[in-house]
């Protein structure tokens, strides 16, 4: 079964009950050499939907000492597939990483950001 790092949304209750239909086991973990970063969402009518001007964010900067906390979580592939539809709204493309406990995870970062 895929892992899923997740560092915003994808960790709220109301989003994996709508997105998945139940609530996910996690645990904490850390995305090593990466920091935290937002994106403007240009969609008027999203930003006000949602009550936000910008997205959260990662951005690779390579630093062993940069981190990005977050939840990983085991999920199923229809579950991914959820997941890649819930993040194309924001414009999020999936990477997969090596997390901080040596976990490979899928992990959603802004389209169009060079992350390696």
């Amino acid at each position: 079964m895929p892992h899923l790092f997740s560092y915003g949304t994808l960790q709220e209750d109301s989003v994996q009950m709508s997105t998945f239909g139940r609530l996910l086991e996690g645990q904490q973990d850390e995305l090593p050499g990466f920091e935290p970063s937002r994106v403007r969402i240009d969609d008027p009518m999203m930003a006000a939907a949602i009550g936000k001007t910008h997205h959260a964010n990662v951005r690779f900067n390579g630093r062993s000492d940069s981190r990005v906390r977050g939840v990983v979580f085991e999920i199923t592939d229809a579950e991914l597939a959820a997941a890649d539809r819930y993040e194309e709204v924001a414009a999020y493309k999936r990477i997969v990483v090596v997390l901080a406990s040596g976990k490979e995870a899928w992990v959603y970062v802004g389209k169009g950001i060079e992350h390696r």
